[in-house]
C-alpha cells in the first residue's frame, strides 16, 4: 500500500539565524538554562504566528461572511505539528534526553525531526511496515533514524512508547502524559485567532485525528474567554473521513465516551492517510470540547476533499493538503444547512500540500 500526506517542503527551511542559535543549542558547555533560552528563540522564530487571512473570493462564492482562513502551512515543515513537536523536543532537552522517539505516518516524523537536529538531540522514528510516504527521506535528511514495525500506527505507537521506557528514551508519541503539553502548545493557535479578530469566531472548524488538535484550540478558547478576553467561545466544528474516525463517530452516535472503530474497516487513500484512524489518543478531550461548545462533526468524502483543494487554490490561491480543508468544507456545508447571520468564522487549514 502506497501512502503519501502530500506535504511537499523540499528543505523544510529555517533562518539563518535559528541555525545560528542552533549550534549554541547543541554547546554542551554552556549552561542549560542558556541553552534552552537559545531553543525558546528559535521556537519564537520559526514556529506559530501563522497567517490568517479574510477569504472574500469564497465568501462571494457560498455566501458567507466573514470567512477567515488559519494557515498552519506557515509552519517550518509546512503544518501544524511543528508546534507540538518543538515542544516536545524542549521537553526532552530540559530533561537531559539524549534520545527522543516516536511512531509516525508522516508529518509529526518530520517536525520532530526537525526540531530534534536544532536541538542536538538524536531521532527515533518508528513507521508501519505497509506505509510508505514521501516524507521519509525529509526524515533522514534531517538525520532521523527510521525504523520498521508490523502493525497499525496505533500499534507502532503502543510498541514505540514500550521501547522509550525500555531504553531511557524521551517518548514523544501522542496521549497519555503528552497530553496537557500538546494541548497548551495548540491553545495558541487560539491566542492568535484572538489577537487578529480581536474576539473569538463564533464557529472554529478543524479537521481531526487523534483529537488534540481540536481539544487544544478549544481549551485555549475556554481560556481567553474565562480571563475575560474574548466575549465567548466558538462553536466547534470537527471533520474527518467518512466513518473513519472515532472522534467523528462517536459524537455522531450521540455517545459519551470515544469509542474505537474496527481497524479492517479503515481504508487509507492518498487523500485521507492523515484524518484517519480507529483508535483516538486524545479522542475524549475532542469529543467533550465538541460537547461543551454545543459544535458539530461531519464525515467528509475524498472526492470533496479533493474538490476543495482545487478551489482553494484557483480562487484564494492556497496550495493545501486535500485531508487539511476537512473543517473548512465542514464549515461551509454547516452554513448551507442554517444559513448563518453575517458574522466571523474561522477554517483551520492544517498543512500545505
Amino acid at each position: 500500500m502506497y501512502l503519501r500526506d502530500g506535504v511537499r517542503t523540499a528543505e523544510n527551511k529555517v533562518s539563518p539565524e535559528a541555525l545560528e542559535l542552533s549550534l549554541l543549542v547543541k554547546d554542551t558547555g554552556k549552561s542549560m538554562v542558556d541553552r534552552l533560552e537559545y531553543f525558546e528563540d528559535i521556537i519564537n522564530l520559526e514556529v506559530g504566528d501563522t497567517g490568517l487571512n479574510r477569504a472574500k473570493t469564497l465568501e462571494r462564492s457560498f455566501g458567507i461572511r466573514q470567512l477567515y482562513i488559519k494557515y498552519e502551512g506557515d509552519n517550518p515543515t509546512g503544518t501544524q505539528k511543528d508546534r507540538i513537536a518543538f515542544a516536545q523536543v524542549y521537553d526532552a532537552l530540559r530533561r537531559e534526553y539524549e534520545v527522543v522517539s516516536l511512531a509516525t505516518c508522516g508529518n509529526y516524523g518530520v517536525a520532530v525531526a526537525l526540531a530534534a537536529l536544532l536541538a542536538g538531540v538524536h531521532c527515533k522514528i518508528y513507521i508501519p511496515e505497509t506505509y510508505h510516504t514521501d516524507r521519509i527521506a525529509e526524515m533522514e535528511r534531517l538525520e532521523a533514524e527510521i525504523i520498521r514495525l508490523p502493525g497499525t500506527y496505533e500499534e507502532v505507537v503502543v510498541a514505540s512508547s514500550a521501547l522509550a521506557k525500555q531504553n531511557d528514551w524521551y517518548d514523544a508519541n501522542p496521549g497519555g502524559l503528552n497530553t496537557p503539553l500538546q494541548i497548551t502548545a495548540y491553545s495558541q493557535i487560539a491566542l492568535e485567532i484572538y489577537e487578529d479578530l480581536g474576539d473569538a469566531p463564533k464557529y472554529c472548524a478543524v479537521p481531526v485525528s487523534n483529537g488534540t488538535l481540536f481539544a487544544g484550540i478549544y481549551r485555549g478558547f475556554v481560556n481567553l474567554y474565562k480571563r475575560g478576553k474574548t466575549s465567548r467561545i466558538p462553536k466547534m466544528i470537527a471533520a474527518s473521513s467518512t466513518r473513519k474516525n472515532p472522534i467523528v463517530q462517536s459524537f455522531l452516535l450521540g455517545l459519551d465516551h470515544c469509542k474505537d472503530l474496527n481497524p479492517e474497516a479503515i481504508k487509507e487513500t492518498k487523500y485521507n492517510e492523515p484524518l484517519i484512524n480507529w483508535h483516538s489518543f486524545d479522542g475524549e478531550e475532542a469529543l467533550y470540547a465538541l460537547r461543551e461548545s454545543e459544535g458539530s462533526a461531519f464525515n467528509i468524502s475524498d472526492k470533496k476533499l479533493k474538490s476543495m483543494t482545487s478551489l482553494l487554490a484557483k480562487q484564494e490561491g492556497f496550495l493545501i493538503l486535500p485531508a487539511a480543508t476537512a473543517g473548512l468544507i465542514a464549515l461551509l456545508e454547516l452554513d448551507e444547512e442554517l444559513n448563518f447571520e453575517p458574522d466571523r468564522f474561522v477554517a483551520v487549514l492544517t498543512a500545505k500540500q
